[in-house]
């Protein structure tokens, strides 16, 4: 580490497709000379965002290299899901703003098997992120990246309880496991237990990095708290039912860590970390609770770059602001994360 560096810790957040926000914000991060990334927890998308990151840094890639290969796997992963996905938008989506995937029957049609058949948990289901991510990310490398550890949570269906994988043993399954929305995704079984989105037990989980990572955490916040109006179809239900919940170990963890002191470990809540770290928070709450909840299964590739830009945006903001009180302070706005119906202006 160089003189004057700041050495941080990133807690990625999930989200689906508003992961390409904290695309845009690592884009950003990353590109700061001053800033020294040593540790992520990265939960659902926030995880696919950290190995990716991990893939590129390896082997002298560092920040540029990490930079390219985020660059690399979301323009990726939007052709690939262009082949495969039956989640497209339709001309009437299109001339609505390209956000919105209310007409789409693909759409319509995931969430209605979702309300009628299970996904099946066994060890020859097929959950089909594993092979996506296989093809896109390189995972020998994301294990050889040893200037970053990574911590990325799952839910072991059978006990309710979180397991946190490691950079050294990661592998497809593994981020597939942390991204597997029980709803759209057939559990991910990993030495004869299955797994849901690592979302039920921290989004993200800060217990890792509280543990074992820098004192300085930057929150990277993608996953909307609060929204206007309510939920009119059962699709809508659904994906509100499961934002909520997501954000219920995030709510909490942070409160613990800000008026508390102590944090339970993700894998063990009979144990308490001491918290003496400072939080940050980079926070796109105020665009994306204004998008339809639909959107979060948009990979079309304007839309993505269209987010890309506002994480871009939304970080040259929050540094302008605080990087200079990295190391120092807090910076956490809690209005985000606790008061997030009174969103006006919060963004950065």
């Amino acid at each position: 580490m160089t003189i004057g560096t700041k050495r941080i810790s990133l807690g990625l957040q999930g989200g689906g497709a508003f992961g390409a926000f904290g695309w845009g914000v690592l884009d950003r991060l990353l590109a700061e000379e001053r800033l020294e990334i040593a540790a992520i927890s990265g939960t659902s998308a926030g995880s696919v965002n950290a190995a990716v990151l991990a893939d590129g840094y390896a082997r002298g890639g560092g920040q540029q290299g990490a930079r390219a290969a985020l660059e690399r796997f979301w323009h990726g992963l939007s052709a690939t899901a262009a082949m495969i996905s039956p989640v497209r938008l339709t001309p009437v989506d299109w001339a609505m703003g390209g956000t919105s995937l209310a007409t789409s029957p693909g759409y319509q049609l995931m969430q209605l098997f979702a309300g009628l058949l299970a996904p099946p948990a066994s060890p020859l289901s097929m959950n089909p992120l594993i092979p996506v991510l296989a093809s896109l990310i390189d995972f020998e490398r994301v294990r050889a990246c040893e200037e970053i550890d990574l911590f990325i949570p799952a839910t072991n269906i059978r006990s309710g309880k979180g397991r946190i994988f490691r950079r050294a043993e990661l592998d497809a399954r593994m981020i597939a496991a942390s991204a597997c929305l029980p709803y759209v995704f057939a559990p991910v079984v990993i030495d004869g237990e299955a797994y849901w989105d690592g979302s039920f037990v921290g989004n993200p989980s800060l217990s890792p990095l509280v543990k074992d990572g820098p004192a300085d955490i930057v929150i990277v916040q993608n996953n909307p708290v609060a929204r206007p109006g309510l939920p009119m179809t059962m699709s809508d239900v659904q994906s509100r039912t499961s934002e909520i919940a997501f954000n219920v170990a995030f709510v909490r963890e942070v409160a613990s860590i800000r008026h508390l002191g102590g944090l339970p470990d993700a894998e063990d809540n009979d144990r308490v970390h001491a918290a003496a770290v400072r939080l940050h928070l980079i926070s796109g709450n105020e665009t994306l609770q204004q998008l339809d909840l639909s959107s979060k299964f948009n990979t079309e590739l304007p839309f993505l770059l269209r987010l890309r830009a506002l994480g871009v945006e939304t970080a040259e903001r929050w540094l302008a602001r605080n990087l200079d009180r990295i190391g120092r302070m807090s910076t956490m706005d809690p209005v985000p994360v606790h008061e997030a119906e009174l969103l006006t202006g919060t963004g950065d």
